[in-house]
């Protein structure tokens, strides 16, 4: 307990990492709950749910508890036929829990020594499984959440010590030790900055995170470089609000240091004295850096993971029904063409069958490539399924012409497979159509097109029997 309440994460409000984190859990898993939960001495609450609801839960009902008791995630893929859990309120009731996933989440002590203090966790109403990759995916995200948690712990510190340092000139030596040993391992460091004046001042983990010598005087004019145009817009409105409004500053942004290495990086500040508002002259604002070059690269890595067919390449479901809801938006708001085609692979089990399982595999994956050929021009192409494919095509110089896609699609996927001296041909059927008014979401747009594709697979079905 002692190492939960020194985070000071109990019972305090949304925080966007957190918000983001299960939102990008429920996404990744396919699961319609996700949440970050923390264990208290008698009670489980909520940091972060991807459905916005937070409270508390008596801690001895919650599967949460039990997963902070091992190292490994707890999977249940029907919590009604555990022992453990069947009896629970919460997977009784009509509606109740009956999928749980959970990683346990920890904190490191002051004496060095890692603490269960929660669980990243998703659930369903209904009974499924998780794969080993999906286990995988489960302990990464609640890793982030530990990078997550130990960034906020140590932003906190930092930025605590630099709006009071200069309040408490008798324990100012200490502090500064302290601060600096907080800045070597937690990548961040301090500024303060006099404004109109421009005068600028950064602590060495700010030198060190721009890739310049310490101690030189930082040139505020040369400082904006780092950051490419659209972000510097950004920091320039962040620093007007804080002045007239107070509104804290909190950004996080592309980077460049001083040797050309891209980073990305957070930036937090405020008024050093909130009074100061009220006084005309120069307002100082004090704040942190820090680099998150690492955790950035994490997500990103886990909502590639997360949008991807990790056999093919292509976009997988779930981000085939995102783009295509954005790409409907867009013409709609446009009065652009738009156009979807839809491919099923014929033949496909016959080659798994006969050839096996890696013959079949190498066909999708070639199938991947050539839904992404050049003369596509950037149409997103995604695997809905087994062998069931879809293009997103919106480029003004291919919309015009949807026989010719199907066509050249056609002709593209008519290719030989052969193992062992055994041969087969691998070809497509594709149905496409374009967008129109009575398409009002993405289903009515896939249901438009699956009609066209099945009377083309049952035309080529036709034109076989006929040339038999």
């Amino acid at each position: 307990m002692a190492t939960l309440n020194a985070l000071a994460l109990l019972d305090t409000e949304p925080e966007r990492e957190f918000d983001a984190l299960v939102a990008l859990a429920a996404e990744m898993l396919d699961c319609p709950s996700a949440m970050m939960t923390l264990i208290d001495r008698d009670r489980l609450w909520i940091k972060a749910a991807n459905d916005g609801e937070r409270g508390e839960i008596a801690r001895d009902v919650t599967m949460c508890n039990v997963t902070i008791q091992g190292s490994a995630p707890l999977v249940v893929e029907d919590l009604s036929g555990d022992s453990r859990f069947a009896a629970n309120p919460l997977v009784a009731a009509s509606d109740g829990v009956r999928f749980y996933a959970g990683a346990p989440i920890h904190a490191i002590a002051d004496d060095g020594r890692r603490h269960p203090i929660g669980a990243l966790c998703v659930l369903d109403t209904h009974p499924r499984s998780l794969n080993a990759a999906g286990r995988k995916a489960l302990v990464h995200l609640a890793t982030l959440a530990e990078a997550a948690i130990a960034a906020r712990t140590a932003a906190m510190q930092a930025l605590a010590i630099a709006v009071t340092a200069d309040r408490q000139s008798s324990v100012l030596a200490r502090q500064d030790r302290i601060f600096r040993q907080a800045e070597r391992m937690a990548a961040i460091g301090s500024w303060r900055v006099l404004w109109p004046d421009g005068l600028l001042e950064w602590s060495d983990g700010v030198f060190r995170i721009h890739e310049l010598p310490l101690g030189a005087q930082p040139d505020p004019s040369k400082a904006i470089d780092h950051y490419p145009p659209h972000a510097r817009e950004q920091i320039a409105q962040a620093l007007t609000d804080v002045i007239r409004t107070g509104v804290p500053i909190d950004l996080e942004l592309d980077f460049t240091t001083a040797l050309g290495n891209p980073r990305r990086v957070r930036v937090q500040g405020e008024l050093e004295h909130a009074a100061q508002r009220n006084v005309d002259g120069p307002v100082a604002i004090v704040g942190i850096f820090q680099d998150v070059t690492e955790r950035h690269a994490l997500e990103l890595t886990l909502r590639r993971t997360a949008e991807t067919d990790a056999l093919t390449g292509l976009a997988n479901r779930a981000a085939f029904d995102r783009a295509l809801d954005a790409a409907i938006t867009r013409a709609r708001a446009a009065a652009t063409p738009l156009l979807l085609a839809l491919v099923d692979l014929d033949g496909f089990k016959a080659i798994n069958d006969t050839l096996g399982h890696n013959a079949g595999d190498d066909v999708l994956r070639g199938v991947g490539q050539i839904l992404q050929a050049p003369w596509l021009r950037g149409s997103l192409a995604a695997r809905l399924g087994g062998d069931e494919f879809a293009v997103i095509v919106d480029d003004p110089a291919l919309v015009g012409a949807p026989e010719e896609i199907v066509s050249r699609l056609q002709e593209a996927l008519q290719v030989p497979v052969s193992v062992d001296g055994l041969a087969m041909i691998s070809a497509g059927t594709v149905g496409i159509a374009a967008l129109e008014t009575d398409c009002q979401t993405v289903r009515d747009f896939v249901h438009r097109v699956d009609i066209v594709l099945y009377r083309a697979k049952r035309e080529r079905i036709g034109e076989r029997r006929r040339a038999a």
